[in-house]
């Protein structure tokens, strides 16, 4: 069960609750027992849902939801407060400072992708600013020097290892010594792995700690270990004082819920997620949009940071304009076509926006959709400029769907069925009309052109419904953090033409 499916079993489990003629005791705890369920199939701990759902119960007052209030959005509420509770162990985590010497030692079990993540750690940070290094102190696994090495070079970031020296203590030694001569301001050792926990792993660890004397340790969890999650973090929070925690595989079908077992465990913040193989698919952790996407309520801020990445500074006043004036072509979609592939996995991107993964890309099919846009912009491909350019459907005749069909390889029903899809977003665009423009270049200004009302006409009525109406699309944003920080790309308001 992906983040997405636990969303829509939630979403099901509140409107279940939210159709109820009278709400009582027993209907409150049907609705606690399902999002129970969906929380322990996504991997949550059961004694944390078990503690999460007696706290509900304390707080949520059968009283408001037996006047009428919103009760979809109360009970939703009150979850998403317990897991962002969950999610927060009350304290910071060590944070590396440029410019003096700051030792950060990876452990996790082989397979966690742990050595990739100490590479994309060092390489985030290098972007920032800092100047990183890598010590290769894993002389279990046959290759992990190799595989560091070969990381490392590609990201021009300067390491350590050897392949003759066995004992591992003396390489992190040695490692850390050479780069603090070196003037690195980070310097990554990354320790051995086993297939489970043991004994001799976790002296080893205690071992290279006590030696390096390493500002912070990160315990690096694949998250698709299942309920084994917390004793796992547990344990490795027993053996060496794990101070944060980094989530890796969030791309594939993990669930998800792992995250807060770990923290649970550990009482050390997630401080980043590992969303693919590159270097880059690698997202600082922030607990409220997490949780929002974990209960399928959507990442708007996460959206637009996506937006803001792939969008070219000099074409955001041009897209802001068309946007403005609700004037959609073809040819603006397939320009949006090529932004949402760049914007990472389908899937992922999608899952960002409320009720959107459930609508447009259903479980299984990330890969039919994203191949389905690729189709979509080889037709476009066989398109002239004037169909391209054009804002009237009129003008695409029998002859030009057949001639767009030949050109590129494609049956005629595919293009009108492209053509059903520009009609949809045309519709959806067409609400955009009266979006009041920032200053050029100011992408982040939108977020100042923001309210609800508009928003709410923008949303589909089924989408709107999900997230509990204007009031918890309302709530959505408080939640999200301020409005001003929130998907100002949909909004009405004030602002600088």
């Amino acid at each position: 069960m992906v983040l997405a499916q636990l969303g829509g079993s939630i979403s099901r489990a509140l409107q279940q609750m939210s159709n109820a003629t009278i709400i009582d005791e027993k209907v409150l705890n049907e609705c606690l027992n399902e999002i129970t369920r969906a929380l322990l199939q996504a991997d949550v701990q059961f004694k944390l849902v078990r503690d999460m759902t007696t706290n509900i119960k304390k707080i949520v007052n059968l009283d408001d939801l037996a006047a009428g209030h919103n009760k979809r959005r109360i009970i939703q509420q009150a979850v998403f407060n317990e897991l962002c509770k969950i999610l927060d162990p009350g304290k910071p985590c060590f944070t590396p400072k440029k410019g003096k010497p700051s030792v950060v030692m990876f452990v996790g079990l082989q397979g966690s992708g742990k050595t990739t993540t100490c590479t994309k750690y060092a390489y985030y940070h290098q972007k920032k600013g800092w100047k990183p290094a890598l010590v290769c102190a894993d002389t279990f696994r046959a290759g992990a020097f190799d595989q560091l090495k070969q990381n490392a070079t590609k990201a021009k970031i300067p390491f350590y290892g050897s392949y003759t020296e066995s004992d591992p203590v003396k390489i992190a030694v040695d490692g850390v010594e050479t780069f603090k001569k070196e003037n690195c301001d980070l310097i990554i050792v990354d320790t051995s792995g086993r297939h489970k926990q043991e004994a001799a792993l976790f002296e080893e660890m205690r071992q290279v700690a006590e030696a390096t004397k390493p500002d912070l340790v990160i315990f690096v969890m694949d998250s698709s270990i299942g309920q084994a999650a917390f004793d796992q973090a547990q344990a490795f929070k027993q053996s060496v004082a794990v101070g944060a925690v980094i989530v890796t595989k969030m791309d594939g079908h993990a669930k998800g819920g792992g995250a807060l077992s770990a923290v649970a465990a550990t009482k050390s913040p997630v401080i980043f997620i590992g969303t693919g193989e590159h270097m880059d698919e690698f997202e600082v952790f922030d607990v409220k949009p997490f949780v929002s996407r974990l209960l399928g309520m959507g990442d708007w801020s996460g959206f637009m940071d996506k937006i803001q990445e792939v969008v070219p500074m000099d074409q955001q006043p041009e897209l802001l304009q068309k946007l403005s004036e609700g004037h959609f072509t073809l040819r603006i979609m397939y320009e949006q076509f090529q932004n949402i592939l760049k914007m990472g996995p389908i899937g992922q991107v999608f899952s960002m926006l409320p009720g959107f993964s459930a609508e447009l890309m259903p479980k299984g099919r990330e890969k039919e959709s994203q191949a389905k846009i690729k189709r979509y912009m080889t037709m476009m491909d066989s398109m002239t400029n004037e169909e391209l350019d054009s804002s009237n459907p009129k003008l695409m005749t029998d002859s030009r769907i057949m001639r767009i069909a030949r050109g590129s390889g494609r049956q005629v029903h595919e293009v009108m069925e492209m053509m059903e899809e520009y009609k949809r977003l045309t519709k959806i665009w067409s609400k955009m009309k009266g979006l009041k423009i920032p200053k050029k270049g100011q992408m982040s200004a939108l977020s100042q052109n923001m309210n609800a009302q508009h928003m709410s006409k923008v949303l589909p009525p089924q989408m709107l419904k999900q997230i509990g109406g204007m009031g918890g699309l309302q709530n959505l944003m408080k939640q999200m953090g301020s409005t001003k920080d929130m998907m100002g790309m949909f909004g009405g308001g004030g602002g600088d033409k």
